[in-house]
């Protein structure tokens, strides 16, 4: 039984290839201020057609590995979040843990959208905790780029590709992940969503063409919907772990939409200068977003030891969620 569960290496990685603002002018009606103004994205990272997640996965993994010192063998458990597996069947962990050559570890893939990193933690949190594992790779990857109507300039200005990773594994020093809140309502599900590609409406030749196999979304209930779910979810989860705002060194939130994102700092009154934000780099990458700005906060010498940091998301589902960490 282990008290402390801590991350003990972060990595991360994307596409070389990136599609700019001023790219996006050149394929649909809209302008690199109209973009900027409204989500603070400046550019997004595109896989190539011959790479897919898996491939981004292994590198965040393995340089989230060389980070903690640990090798393939001595993963327990592999737990992914993702919303745009490899394929349907198998699991995108499943794949990962082979190019990995974690023979010795379990896997699954965890559907919570945009919360899935943070759920994923909470997951391995437990599962340490009981004794079930003792080390665990979690990872969050996306490749959206495929799942984007390049024609709909209301969604694909927002979303791009790119992977992150954590080692979690139970230490006797306190500290690390305190605590974690979730939560999910899926009566909002119809306003974030990719309606066909399952068992309700298949992909066949008939409607291969068809716009719903892309991600629709209604921009502005969904907006609303995000700072009103990821505020309670910081608010519940400082309350949780008996803290305030002013605790928090850094809050690491969901990389959506910089009005999201400054929307919530502003009702925890939390000042910009501890927040942490790259989606000018990324846009939106889904489960990938959190656990790539963690990566490039440790990297960047954001975080220090003993800091205590929030982590929060909200996403498809809908789903949401917070987590906070002492590092």
């Amino acid at each position: 039984m282990q008290k402390y569960i801590r991350i003990i290496g972060t990595g991360s990685a994307a596409p070389d290839q990136i599609l700019t603002n001023v790219d996006l002018e050149k394929m649909v009606e809209t302008s690199d201020k109209w973009i900027t103004e409204r989500t603070g994205i400046k550019e997004r990272h595109i896989a190539p057609k011959d790479k897919v997640g898996s491939d981004y996965a292994c590198l965040a993994s393995q340089r989230a590995m060389q980070m903690a010192g640990v090798t393939a063998d001595e993963i327990d458990m592999i737990i992914l979040g993702t919303v745009t597996p490899d394929a349907p069947l198998p699991s995108t962990a499943c794949i990962l843990q082979d190019k990995l050559g974690a023979k010795n570890a379990a896997v699954m893939d965890i559907v919570a959208a945009c919360s899935g990193f943070i759920y994923g933690l909470s997951i391995a949190r437990a599962l340490i905790m009981i004794g079930q594992v003792k080390t665990v790779l979690v990872v969050g990857v996306e490749v959206l780029s495929r799942f984007v109507n390049w024609s709909d300039r209301n969604t694909c200005v927002l979303f791009g590709d790119g992977a992150g990773a954590a080692v979690l594994r139970g230490s006797d020093k306190p500290g690390g992940i305190i605590n974690a809140y979730l939560k999910s309502n899926g009566s909002l599900a119809h306003l974030l969503q990719i309606p066909m590609g399952g068992s309700r409406i298949p992909l066949d030749a008939s409607n291969v063409g068809h716009e719903d196999r892309y991600i629709r979304m209604k921009g502005s209930e969904v907006f609303k919907a995000a700072v009103k779910a990821m505020s309670e979810a910081a608010t519940k989860i400082l309350k949780i772990c008996e803290l305030e705002s002013k605790d928090i060194k850094l809050m690491i939130p969901h990389q959506a939409n910089i009005r999201i994102i400054e929307a919530t700092a502003k009702r925890l009154k939390l000042p910009m200068d501890r927040v942490y934000v790259n989606v000018h780099k990324y846009g939106n990458t889904s489960a990938a977003s959190i656990p790539i700005a963690l990566d490039e906060a440790v990297r960047e010498g954001r975080i220090k030891k003993g800091d205590k940091i929030m982590l929060v998301a909200f996403g498809a589902g809908f789903t949401w969620g917070a987590t906070i960490i002492e590092w």
